[in-house]
């Protein structure tokens, strides 16, 4: 198995399902002040519905409703092995995977990122889009959050409480943990082995103003306006009382993605047991 073929085989293993969820988008007022509420969401849509699945095994299709962004809130995507992934901007690890902006491009409307953590049969959504001011400043415009579950599951995961972003942060802290790398267009064909990190610190996690929590323990800490240089994004989620998964995304001083670090959380003996199995 080569790397693209690893990529195509942990994406059908992460996201092949039915979620079902209420998406709850952030959007960037339209006033004078132009502000970005995170704390209540400006528009609610119920029964967002993204159902994956798949014919064989090189062909699929995304069948997705409750869309903010589609017309008429609808959108079909056929997925196949040979097709995947041509921009290199999609990126899986096992319990993780998005999609995302390769570099900061003044070429296009916007920047984003979908950033999605898996535990039993749920999926935890955020995403992230900055758009360019006339002025030219990246700055952030949406937010979005959907805590999905999959309605294929006789066992649905329970809701998880909702929690300020400083609670939610502190309850890891301490924590033990494992990394995994990505770069872009080196995918491995294998799932690298774990390495030990650093304990869990809130503050390291909360390295911009702008950190926020929002619905399914999801959590971020991102800056509003996108600065000249080197930058990173950190986006995790409690999972549940004894797993806090952490997504960081390093763009270097030319603005481009470098890495993208997966590192995984739980309390001692638990962190000998954190991978997902594939």
């Amino acid at each position: 198995m080569n790397g693209h073929d690893r990529q195509w085989s942990l994406n059908r293993h992460n996201f092949e399902g039915r979620w079902c969820g209420t998406s709850q988008w952030h959007l960037r007022g339209e006033g004078p002040a132009g502000q970005l509420d995170l704390h209540h969401p400006s528009r609610t849509i119920e029964g967002t519905t993204y159902a994956i699945s798949f014919s064989d095994a090189d062909t699929g299709l995304w069948d997705g409703s409750g869309l903010l962004f589609a017309p008429g809130g609808r959108r079909q995507l056929p997925l196949t092995r040979q097709g995947y992934n041509q921009g290199g901007q999609c990126w899986q690890f096992s319990g993780a995977g998005g999609q995302s902006s390769l570099r900061v491009d003044p070429a296009q409307p916007r920047f984003g990122h979908e950033i999605n953590l898996f535990h039993g049969r749920s999926r935890s959504m955020l995403v992230l889009l900055w758009g360019q001011t006339e002025a030219g400043i990246w700055r952030l415009e949406a937010v979005g959050a959907v805590p999905f579950r999959c309605g294929l599951s006789p066992n649905p995961e329970p809701a998880r409480p909702g929690l300020s972003a400083a609670a939610l942060l502190e309850q890891p802290r301490g924590w033990p943990g494992q990394l995994e790398r990505l770069a872009p267009g080196a995918w491995p064909d294998h799932d690298p082995t774990p390495q030990a990190c650093e304990r869990f610190d809130p503050q390291a996690f909360a390295c911009h103003p702008l950190t926020a929590a929002f619905a399914d323990g999801l959590v971020c800490s991102v800056p509003e306006q996108l600065p000249g240089g080197a930058f990173a994004l950190q986006v995790g989620c409690l999972l549940s009382p004894q797993q806090f998964t952490q997504v960081s995304l390093h763009f270097d001083s030319q603005q481009q993605l470098s890495r993208w670090e997966l590192r995984r959380f739980a309390p001692e003996p638990l962190a000998e047991s954190l991978k997902p199995a594939t």
